[in-house]
């Protein structure tokens, strides 16, 4: 799985031997068994697998949501196997974007104030204008001072994105963003989160089970039992003058 070509500095996530045993020591349950893996800045990857193969464990430790159990871990320049669940968050903000499934908006707070919050804890003195700016950019200018209950469940992701997206980091996960959505909404969705991305100039992992999704990513990484099984890139497009040659 590893690329031995890329040198650290290129590389946004690398791991070795990457391991998450969870329950109690008596019966301990192996959900990551020894992941290898480096991704590249900028890198646009799908992570497919049935439920249950670590996708969801996998996305978490890489994105300093969980601890590892072992192995090593290098995400846009920190060591996360060597740092504790405070120094993970430390580690998270400014430098990655997740975006879940359920929203996981606050709901006591509206969309600009759950947007400016994590800009906010990271020290930004303009949080609440970036916030109205990457809301607008998301298109909800009009709907700032509205509370989660008061949104569908696509303005809700939107504002999920914005939230992500705003401190514009290096580094962006979702799982399954559009598993509650209808087709529709869901596609437009997808759309607007790969066009933040590519704004951004951020990597991107993406756990979905669409395989259309998947052909618009760079690359597309299947677990299974808690390994990653394939690893397939997606290949470079010829020009007709290159294939003239």
């Amino acid at each position: 799985m590893t690329n031995p070509s890329k040198t650290a500095p290129e590389l946004a996530i690398s791991a070795r031997n990457l391991t998450l045993t969870l329950g109690s020591n008596a019966a301990p349950v192996d959900i990551l068994r020894g992941i290898d893996l480096d991704i590249a800045y900028g890198e646009v990857a799908a992570l497919l697998g049935p439920s249950g193969s670590g996708k969801s464990s996998l996305m978490a430790v890489l994105s300093g949501l969980e601890r590892a159990s072992g192995g090593t871990l290098n995400v846009a320049g920190a060591d996360f196997a060597s740092l504790n669940e405070d120094g993970l968050a430390a580690a998270r903000r400014g430098r990655i974007g997740i975006v879940l499934q359920a929203f996981h908006l606050l709901p006591t707070m509206t969309a600009a104030e759950n947007v400016a919050t994590p800009m906010e804890l990271a020290g930004s003195k303009d949080a609440s204008a970036r916030a109205v700016a990457e809301l607008e950019a998301v298109g909800l200018g009009h709907r700032t001072g509205h509370y989660p209950a008061q949104l569908s469940g696509g303005e809700q992701q939107r504002v999920a994105i914005a939230r992500a997206t705003a401190p514009r980091p290096g580094l962006i996960f979702a799982d399954e963003p559009t598993g509650n959505l209808d087709v529709g909404t869901g596609e437009e969705i997808i759309d607007l989160l790969f066009a933040r991305r590519a704004e951004a100039g951020a990597t991107l992992l993406i756990i979905t089970h669409d395989p259309a999704l998947a052909r618009r990513c760079d690359r597309v990484l299947t677990m299974a039992d808690g390994v990653i099984v394939s690893d397939t890139r997606r290949a470079a497009q010829t020009t007709p003058a290159e294939a003239a040659e």
